[in-house]
């Protein structure tokens, strides 16, 4: 054949192919996400070029900038009304931004800045080898007790790369609740995840319990992750697409284009429901609900406190995003199916959670199984699938994640020579010893009752009443019994703390620099203000509760 010929075969191939069209970003409303990436990847070549006595400082500078320059872009959006009149689907499908997604990534955004506070604290244990020590491994890298592990001690070395695996984690919980297709949603949970994995290993005390937790977390976290995926698979083989929308028609028959490969199956119920089982099975397991919960007393006991209080708070806000988009957007029309299953998730989680952490002995322990309890709270408000349901479970989020943090800032201050004092007989006597510190966390344990004036209260109310409307009535009633049932081992650690004699050979309390004491003080106003004024934040909650479809 002719060089013509051949020429002129390639051009005609060439005029019939379409033309791909390059992808459109909306940079301006991706803003919160990108600023936390871009300061994420400066971090780490901060690691690699920075020497090592200044790279404390630079993150720390680096990640406070960046979280504040994201919620502020945050704010920006909303004001600009994205919220709520503009709200729209971003990068090609991929990601919405609506009054839930900018509500969601304000909340996680302002709870890992306050997180990030206790990370940096560095006056806590007591100084070595005349340096000053945080809450993470000297080395991540050398064996525990190992000669390599104690040079790296002596030598004054910090682990600072937790910062930027905070804000790959936190860039992972923006995409979450936002994310508008499967694929983005799958992406955006191992981004969230792998960090945490890795975060939960560093601790400078107890490090083989701690990196037992990490492996726990990342076999079980694995295997959730693998359910997730293939949930995707099958719901992608019932819809012939992977966009939300798209499924979302399927579901309701009112889809219009069929891709003629994927006719035979398309509409096939048994795709439809394993998948969607699968897919909120992988949630559920985020979110810490009974039956998939047994990975979260070990890890929250196991992992660094620091961790534990931003992986309580910022993965629970980010999963329920997500949970909620799902079946309010995607799944609405399968409402009569997953309504069923998700109320006996709901009362086994608020039961069991309950329930054991009234036998715990270790402080991280019981705040674990009280976070698994919340969980089943703020499931009522999910079950009650109408708007007053979304904005409640929005604001249940925004107070729960405040408190949190809190409680776990002041979980570090109580120290003995093994560092944390986390068995619960050594808080005995704590309000006579420090009776400041003692009130704080008081605060705190009052607000996690849900006891009037304490934005657990309000939360609370706001979610049952949506359940109740919601023709989960029943569910309201388990739930107030969960809570009474709650309330006596929050009063117990309150009464062994201020009405038990003090042991002489008791822990300390470490006096924290001022970065663990804004994390606390943030706490406890957050918790008073939502406790005592919450309507301004409730009607916020509300106008931000409509998905964009």
């Amino acid at each position: 054949m002719s060089a013509t010929a051949v020429h002129s075969l390639w051009t005609t191939a060439a005029d019939s192919i379409t033309k791909i069209d390059a992808p459109k970003f909306e940079y301006g409303q991706l803003s919160p996400t990108l600023i936390v990436v871009g300061a994420a990847i400066i971090g780490i070549l901060i690691e690699a070029f920075v020497p090592r006595k200044s790279r404390y400082y630079a993150q720390m500078f680096v990640s406070v900038v960046a979280l504040a320059a994201a919620f502020a872009a945050v704010v920006a959006l909303a004001a600009d009304g994205y919220g709520t009149t503009k709200a729209r689907i971003a990068a090609m499908g991929a990601i919405a931004v609506d009054g839930p997604a900018l509500f969601l990534q304000g909340t996680i955004l302002l709870a890992a800045l306050v997180g990030l506070f206790t990370f940096a604290e560095r006056r806590l244990d007591p100084v070595v080898h005349g340096n000053r020590v945080d809450s993470f491994a000297a080395q991540a890298a050398s064996v525990p007790g190992s000669e390599s592990e104690k040079a790296a001690v002596k030598a004054g070395f910090t682990t600072t790369e937790v910062f930027p695996l905070l804000l790959f984690a936190v860039a992972g919980m923006l995409i979450f609740p936002a994310a508008n297709d499967l694929v983005t949603l799958f992406v955006a949970l191992e981004v969230l995840s792998l960090p945490l994995y890795l975060l939960c290993a560093l601790a400078r005390r107890k490090r083989l319990m701690s990196q037992e937790a990490a492996v726990k977390y990342f076999l079980l976290g694995a295997f959730a992750s693998a359910f997730t995926l293939f949930g995707i698979a099958l719901l992608y083989g019932y819809a012939g697409s992977m966009s939300y929308a798209t499924i979302a028609q399927v579901v309701d028959g009112t889809v219009q284009d069929v891709n003629p490969a994927l006719a035979d199956t398309m509409g096939n119920d048994a795709l439809l429901l394993i998948g969607a089982a699968l897919l909120v099975m992988g949630l559920l397991f985020k979110v810490g609900a009974v039956p998939f919960h047994m990975w979260t007393p070990d890890v929250y006991q196991g992992a660094p406190t620091p961790v534990t209080g931003f992986m309580a708070a910022a993965t629970k806000v980010a999963a329920f995003g997500a949970l909620l988009r799902l079946l309010y957007v995607v799944l609405p029309g399968l409402r009569w199916d997953w309504r069923p299953v998700m109320w006996a998730v709901a009362i086994v989680t608020m039961l069991g959670g309950a329930i054991v952490a009234i036998t715990q002995t270790d402080i991280k322990r019981l705040l674990a199984y009280s976070s698994i309890a919340h969980a089943g709270f703020i499931l009522a408000g999910v079950i009650a699938t109408t708007p007053d349901g979304v904005s409640s479970v929005l604001f249940y989020l925004a107070a729960y994640s405040f408190v949190t943090i809190g409680a776990f800032a002041v979980v570090t201050l109580v120290r003995d020579a093994g560092g944390e004092a986390t068995h619960l007989s050594k808080w005995a006597g704590l309000g006579r010893r420090s009776p400041l510190v003692a009130a704080v966390f008081a605060v705190f344990l009052l607000a996690f009752a849900g006891i009037p004036l304490t934005s657990g209260f309000a939360g609370k109310f706001a979610v049952f009443k949506a359940a109740a409307e919601g023709g989960a009535a029943p569910l309201v009633v388990i739930g107030v019994i969960s809570s009474a049932i709650a309330a006596f081992f929050y009063i117990r650690v309150i009464v062994l703390m201020f009405f038990s004699e003090p042991r002489p050979e008791g822990p300390t309390v470490a006096v924290p620099s001022p970065l663990t004491m804004t994390a606390i003080g943030v706490g406890v106003a957050v918790t008073l203000v939502l406790g005592v004024a919450p309507q301004y934040f409730l009607d916020l909650a509300g106008q931000a509760g409509v998905f964009v479809r």
